[in-house]
């Protein structure tokens, strides 16, 4: 079994930023993380070992009782920082996601109202919504309503996929012939390669592994690309998850990773992969017309 990992995936430097900034706080006793820095468990309990308390996002109407909170690279919305008056705050918000939210207020002041592809209640999404109450937030294209005002702004949260974004302006262009409607593109870079790399990838396999957490936003779009070309899919966050019998029959299988997914993860996943692919002992009968060298291995990317 031949293993062909993405030309980009993994961590984003929004990600590794915010994680660095919290390894360099020299009392981590005293600051409380606002939610998941990234939605990766062992990041998480790395976190915890080093001191840091952790709020759930789930909790978010609760204030902290430290006297410091840490702000992930999801953000927060200006409702909810005025809340935290009193405290230090310490911000690790991806730029990216700042980029939107200097969006959104600026279309806002322009009269525009805000119609926001993303995932309902994500904490990128509240970021926005707890301060445009009005915006529109749509999941598929399906959920776009008619009526929705006379001018609109069709913006993205970073990491909804650029063809869902283009997919549900067309579909408020379409139902709002007499509006004024204009066209965002906030999705980030980062998230823009790994969709890329991941349609390039999909040609080539005939099954998927994608590492990252169950609440990971670009992790399960991933996993959603396979899915809608019809390949097996499995997402995982450690080796431990691989089972050998989902392997068998596959000649050629994908790797990618969330970019909330640590380099050694997707090392460990691509090391137990190779290990079930030798005990398997399947002897690949076509490399559709790849070369070995396409097949060399790489522990990070």
């Amino acid at each position: 079994m031949l293993v062909i990992q993405a030309q980009a995936m993994g961590m984003c430097f929004g990600v590794e930023d915010a994680i660095a900034k919290a390894h360099s706080l020299q009392n981590p006793q005293d600051v409380t993380i606002l939610g998941e820095i990234v939605h990766n468990r062992g990041v998480q309990q790395d976190l915890i070992q080093r001191g840091f308390a952790s709020q759930a996002e789930e909790d978010r109407e609760k204030l902290p009782e430290s006297s410091s909170v840490l702000v992930t690279a999801h953000g927060i919305s200006n409702h909810y920082r005025e809340r935290l008056a009193g405290k230090t705050v310490i911000d690790t918000t991806c730029p990216l996601v700042t980029k939107v939210h200097k969006m959104a207020e600026r279309l806002s002041q322009q009269g525009f109202r805000l119609v926001l592809a993303g995932k309902p209640g994500h904490v990128e999404v509240l970021g926005i919504t707890e301060d445009y109450p009005e915006t529109e937030v749509v999941a598929t294209v399906e959920d776009v309503r008619a009526d929705l005002g006379a001018k609109l702004a069709v913006l993205a949260q970073t990491t909804t996929p650029s063809d869902l974004l283009e997919a549900i302006y067309q579909r408020v262009v379409a139902l709002h012939p007499d509006s004024e409607v204009q066209r965002v593109d906030t999705v980030c870079r980062p998230t823009k390669q790994r969709q890329q790399a991941i349609g390039a990838l999909l040609k080539r396999v005939q099954a998927l592994v994608v590492v990252g957490g169950a609440h990971s936003n670009n992790t399960l779009r991933l996993v959603e690309q396979a899915e809608k070309q019809g390949l097996p899919s499995l997402r995982v966050e450690s080796p431990a998850e691989l089972k050998p019998e989902w392997f068998r029959g596959l000649n050629l299988v994908g790797l990618s990773a969330g970019t909330s997914t640590p380099a050694e993860a997707i090392a460990a996943v691509y090391r137990r992969m190779l290990e079930i692919g030798r005990a398997l002992q399947y002897v690949p009968q076509t490399t559709r017309g790849f070369s070995n060298k396409v097949f060399t291995s790489r522990a990070h990317s």
